[in-house]
Parts: structure tokens; C-alpha cells; sequence
């Protein structure tokens, strides 16, 4: 399998969404700074926990969105849990 090569500006600009998108959905208060290593960094977690289950998301921008979006997502819930 073939895999994309997105580039630095493709990751901050879609990883930098896909953080957002989450901490609004979420109601969370982090800046735009937070909202890319979030993006970013949540694909990476959630491409690591997709694979665990044979779940490989398509190369694609899209799918680093999605993939961004849901890791972001649940680094803000475990965030939230350890904090309490």
C-alpha cells in the first residue's frame, strides 16, 4: 500500500481542523496551538488504535482528517478524565 505524503503545511492545516472541529465539539478552551498538536498527534493515536482492529483508513487527506478528528477527540476525553 502506497502511502500519501501530505507535507508540513497539509499536517498543521489539517491537523489544525481537525483539533478544532474536536475541542468545539467537546466545549474544550485550547488555542490554535493546541488544537494542531491535538489534530496531529490524535491521527498518529488513532491510526495506531484503528490498526489494532484491522481497521486501515484510506491515504488520503480525508482520512487524516477523520483519523485527526477522532484522536483529538479522545485525547480531550482522557484529558478530561485525569484531570478529575
Amino acid at each position: 500500500m502506497e502511502t500519501i505524503q501530505l507535507g508540513w503545511f497539509w499536517m498543521i492545516l489539517i491537523g489544525g481542523l481537525a483539533g478544532w472541529l474536536a475541542g468545539k465539539l467537546m466545549n474544550t478552551q485550547f488555542g490554535i496551538f493546541m488544537n494542531i498538536i491535538l489534530g496531529i498527534v490524535g491521527s498518529a493515536v488513532a491510526t495506531t488504535l484503528l490498526a489494532q482492529f484491522d481497521i486501515v483508513p484510506k491515504d488520503s487527506r480525508s482520512a487524516f482528517f477523520v483519523t485527526g478528528f477522532l484522536g483529538a477527540a479522545l485525547l480531550i476525553f482522557v484529558a478530561r478524565l485525569v484531570r478529575r
